[in-house]
């Protein structure tokens, strides 16, 4: 799989883009400020329905402008497959694959798998546990449907119940029948998404360690742990002892929705005692760890993005992820820098399909080399 065609029409400061991409890497070169990370944004666009940057639609319009159009031609073992994402200001985004709309949007996800690589990674270690989960939940949502059905279920009856509790505190009564209705829910949704993370971080957890082994310069014990209230607990009896904590609260205080991924070094968590050469190795290893398994789960390449890696590693780092990804087994990589001098002496040194653009105030030419 990979992505043949990409079209901008006032997205962000593209007025309007066209460019066509080669099966192998992709190299965008610019200023900070230029557009050159809203064209990776695009292609995210394309495959998860949103922004990675800026998931407020209404924000990702040009200036001065009421809508913004993403068209895509992506080819998929020899067949082409149109995609195309629009959104106008005080309507609904509309998402058409070859022409047909969805009747929602969760039918489209995973359909076009992506891994974006972003300076802005390192916030799933230093950010709280919304972020932690919402990454966990988007690898899983692409590859099982039924699981981010049962997810927007679940935040939907959280919000229900969360209601609920608010609603009789402000009339100062306890209505345990009400209350037993969205306890029965979120118990049956719950335990089914806790069984799936669970399952996804067996078979995640090893593929992330072999990749923060190649990434990293040290060969310190890397590891993920799931932190869960539901672990070795009944969901129903925990919401049952909490009835009276909840009811004070005006929220619900147990629940998946609490979940997080403690990251550690040598059984240390990495926030606290990781330096920041290995804070940005733990991360990269996420990423194409979420790659390797998307790709084992899709039997497909996902397509890699990465934005302005090469300004945020040093040198050593820098080669041993630019060997990896360059390598047959990653197919269509996507990547973005500030230097030219250094890009072109990067694709001069690879044996692999590559094209060079320049981008300059949303404004995309192709460099011939």
């Amino acid at each position: 799989m990979f992505l043949a065609r990409l079209h901008l029409l006032q997205f962000k400061n593209h007025q309007s883009t066209e460019v066509q991409l080669i099966n192998g890497l992709n190299a965008f070169i610019g200023k900070n400020g230029s557009g050159k990370t809203n064209v990776l944004d695009a292609i995210h666009y394309m495959s998860m329905c949103k922004s990675y940057l800026n998931p407020i639609d209404k924000q990702n319009v040009m200036f001065n402008q009421s809508f913004f159009h993403i068209n895509g031609t992506w080819n998929v073992d020899k067949k082409e497959h149109q995609v195309a994402c629009s959104y106008k200001l005080g309507a609904k985004k509309k998402i058409k694959l070859n022409k047909k709309e969805y009747e929602k949007l969760a039918e489209h996800i995973g359909k076009f798998p992506v891994v974006f690589i972003s300076p802005y990674d390192g916030d799933l270690i230093n950010e709280g546990s919304e972020l932690r989960r919402k990454w966990m939940d988007g690898i899983i949502s692409q590859v099982d449907p039924i699981y981010l059905n049962t997810l927007q279920s679940y935040n939907k009856v959280l919000s229900q119940r969360n209601a609920l509790l608010k609603n009789m505190a402000e009339h100062r009564l306890f209505d345990l029948e009400s209350i037993e209705v969205w306890d029965a829910q979120m118990s049956k949704l719950g335990n089914f998404i806790h069984q799936k993370r669970s399952e996804f971080l067996d078979s995640f957890i090893p593929v992330f360690q072999k990749f923060y082994g190649q990434i990293g310069i040290d060969s310190e014990d890397s590891n993920i742990a799931y932190k869960s209230q539901l672990i070795g607990e009944n969901f129903t009896d925990l919401l049952v002892a909490n009835h009276k904590k909840d009811s004070y609260n005006q929220y619900s205080n147990v629940g998946i929705h609490k979940d997080d991924l403690i990251f550690t070094i040598k059984e240390h968590p990495i926030k606290k005692f990781g330096s920041q050469g290995q804070q940005k190795s733990f991360v990269i290893a996420l990423r194409l760890a979420q790659f390797d398994w998307l790709k084992a789960q899709k039997r497909t390449n996902p397509i890699l993005l990465l934005d302005d890696i090469f300004d945020k590693l040093d040198s050593e780092r820098v080669q041993k992820l630019v060997q990896l990804v360059t390598q047959d087994y990653f197919g269509q990589v996507i990547l973005s820098d500030t230097d030219q001098e250094r890009m072109e002496n990067l694709l001069d040194t690879l044996n692999v399909p590559s094209k060079l653009f320049e981008v300059v105030q949303g404004d995309v030419q192709e460099i011939s080399r």
